[in-house]
């Protein structure tokens, strides 16, 4: 008997629950983001104190994000990475299921023009560390793509879903493998992500970190706009 009802529907209902929680999660994103240009605006009458507790909360809103993604990649790390719930474009742009790291680094370097020499080694420093890190998974990505294209996972991938009760366990053994090794990147990227973005905000002065938090949401907030524009547009061709 054919279990692929079954699993279409779960992938149906997994990508649903994330979608609903994206939508709330980017109206407060917006919310946000009119906090942290107000406290651009009024910042020689903010104090580091108050922009280090807006600091904390925006941090803590981007660990919301990947507390639920991580719940979402736990019961099908395969819609994780191919996200029913971005525009085409977002996929696009995507490394690893999120952002590539150094591009943190580089929005800091784009938005914040008052950095101090020791801030600067500071930041190249952590450029070519993020870069080994990223070569690192780029390395374990592409293992296992390899193993992917090998038999018999090729034919398992391509029928997730369908198995019948009764085929040979490799099968079930092979995917299940390759699950794990995409759950154990992901979770390493995500990583780096998050960690990545807690020592910027380490090294910036707390007007700074403002500076760079309100760039890193206009360019999500932007890429998401343009992204449904596209595939509005595409769709009405």
């Amino acid at each position: 008997m054919a279990n692929g009802g079954n699993g279409r529907k779960g992938n149906e209902a997994n990508a649903r629950s994330f979608e609903t929680f994206l939508e709330h999660w980017l109206v407060r994103q917006e919310h946000y983001l009119d906090e942290l240009l107000s406290a651009q605006q009024y910042c020689h009458k903010s104090r580091d104190e108050d922009h280090r507790e807006l600091i904390s909360r925006v941090l803590s809103h981007y660990q919301q994000y990947y507390e639920e993604k991580s719940r979402i990649a736990q019961s099908n790390i395969l819609l994780v990475f191919s996200p029913s719930w971005f525009s085409s474009f977002e996929r696009a742009c995507l490394w690893i299921a999120g952002f590539k790291p150094g591009l943190v680094i580089r929005l800091v370097m784009s938005s914040v023009g008052d950095l101090s020499e020791d801030q600067n080694q500071r930041l190249k420093k952590l450029i070519s560390e993020t870069k080994a890190e990223e070569r690192a998974l780029n390395d374990e990505l592409a293992k296992i793509h390899e193993s992917v294209a090998a038999p018999p996972l090729v034919e398992v991938v391509m029928n997730q879903g369908r198995l019948i009760n009764g085929e040979i366990s490799q099968k079930h053994e092979a995917l299940n493998s390759l699950k794990a090794a995409l759950e154990t990147v992901l979770m390493s990227a995500d990583s780096l992500r998050t960690n990545t973005a807690v020592k910027v905000v380490e090294i910036l002065r707390p007007s700074q970190s403002v500076k760079f938090l309100t760039a890193a949401a206009q360019l999500q907030l932007k890429l998401r706009s343009w992204g449904a524009e596209r595939d509005t547009g595409s769709q009405k061709r």
